[in-house]
């Protein structure tokens, strides 16, 4: 039996960054990922969704460079191609993962984990023991038990990404992050894009009003939007379309995306022989130090329940491994930001108006047109976004909200003034570069 000081299940984000860490610090790691190193995040999801919508916000800003005085005769877009950078972008991110775990010393193998004990491993015929055990499983694409999906030759967002051939029409069952994010992508080319989401609002979690200003600017782009709505029925047509029943009609399309959710993966790797200690939901109970009921097992990523985001689980597997040599961290969840990679971005991170109002939490709200930003208006012609915040009872910041590019970019300033407890006050003090779109936060606030 092979023996090492810490064995990782899952190679995702928290696992390849708890092995890099534990391996820096000295430790025999083993990470053992039964797909491909990176897992979900790096090879079917933030790094290719992003490859792609960076080559329809090209196309898009080629299609309207004339707003910037500048002409652009025969655009055009290739999506084999499209669909070649992306995947020569996974690969090299892929390759640099093991490169940088092979200099830090760290075991990989490929192949599925079988949990024994807390301090057993199984993978094929070999049986590994290690002194901690870290879980970061991941998630997988929940998919509805929508009655004759089973007929239809539906997509989930692994089939959308190697699509090569554009379809004429896409209907996309789900308003989330991932499908507004491929609404966005083929929308700019030109597919006819149907949302359907079962709820009154798209982007659920994100601050309301921003969600439905971004759905208002995608209705005017030509999206459909139906909202409040669930599918009840699939079927083929003759003429090798999809019929898609609702609980308010009936509606055909040429593909159809399922984009309803993911679930933490909790089977087919043994967890339930450690008998941790689960919340009503199913995951696993943590403390802040990132261990389970059982001490010398570690929890990261999607099975806490907490955040199902990579810099979540990055942030996790970091103070993990403190913990486990002896470095006081613990994790905060107060400031997580969550981004949607659409044309226009948008972006929050602590409080929206309507958790705050949730939680009984008094607040003051403020907010400014991106126009008031300088850069802004330079970079954004004829386009206007908005920029919130909220304030608690002793003004400090508790929630930041921004429609408008590059959002994902400029949130990190309010992460940190979040995190940090700023007061706006405080916040003002700092200095920040001119012209910048992330003054939009000094102008919010003074």
């Amino acid at each position: 039996m092979k023996k090492y000081q810490v064995i990782i299940i899952g190679g995702g984000p928290a696992g390849y960054t708890a092995a890099e860490a534990a391996g820096k610090a000295g430790l025999n790691v083993l990470l053992i990922e039964k797909n491909a190193l990176g897992g979900v995040c790096l090879n079917e999801g933030c790094i290719p969704t992003k490859t792609l919508l960076y080559s329809a916000k090209t196309y898009d800003s080629a299609r309207h460079a004339s707003k910037y005085a500048v002409g652009v005769s025969d655009v055009s877009f290739d999506l084999p191609k499209i669909i070649a950078r992306k995947s020569k972008v996974v690969r090299k991110l892929v390759l640099g993962i093991k490169a940088k775990l092979n200099a830090c010393g760290v075991t990989m193998v490929q192949g599925t984990a079988e949990v024994v004990d807390a301090h057993t491993v199984r993978c094929g015929e070999e049986l590994y023991e290690g002194d901690y055990l870290m879980l970061c499983s991941g998630s997988e694409t929940f998919v509805p038990p929508i009655p004759g999906l089973e007929e239809v030759a539906y997509w989930t967002h692994r089939d959308a990404l190697e699509c090569k051939e554009l379809p004429a029409s896409l209907t996309i069952v789900g308003g989330g992050v991932i499908g507004m994010e491929f609404a966005s992508f083929f929308n700019s080319l030109g597919t006819e894009v149907t949302v359907i989401e079962m709820t009154d609002e798209i982007l659920g979690g994100m601050d309301r009003e921003l969600a439905a200003l971004l759905r208002a600017e995608y209705a005017k782009r030509g999206v459909r939007f139906l909202l409040g709505t669930r599918v009840t029925a699939l079927a083929n047509t003759p003429d090798g379309r999809i019929r898609y029943t609702t609980d308010s009609g009936e509606g055909e399309t040429d593909r159809l995306l399922l984009s309803v959710g993911r679930r933490p993966v909790t089977t087919g790797f043994g967890l339930e022989r450690l008998g941790l200690e689960r919340t009503e939901r199913g995951s696993i109970v943590v403390n802040s130090q990132m261990q389970s009921s059982v001490p010398t097992v570690y929890v990261c990523g999607d099975l806490t329940g907490h955040s199902m985001l990579a810099h979540t689980a990055v942030r996790e597997a970091e103070v993990a491994v403190h913990s486990i040599l002896g470095k006081a961290d613990e994790m905060s969840y107060r400031a997580i930001p969550g981004v949607v990679y659409t044309n226009p971005e948008i972006a929050g991170v602590g409080e929206t108006e309507e958790s705050a109002a949730a939680r009984g939490i008094s607040c003051r709200v403020v907010k400014l047109p991106m126009a008031y930003s300088g850069r802004f208006v330079a970079e954004n012609e004829g386009v206007n976004g908005i920029c919130k915040l909220l304030l608690d009872d002793k003004e400090r910041i508790i929630g930041a909200h921004v429609l408008g590019n590059p959002a994902s970019e400029i949130i990190t300033l309010a992460t940190t003034a979040i995190e940090l407890g700023l007061t706006a006050e405080a916040w003002q003090k700092i200095v920040f570069p001119h012209p910048t779109v992330g003054e939009i936060f000094r102008e919010c606030i003074g």
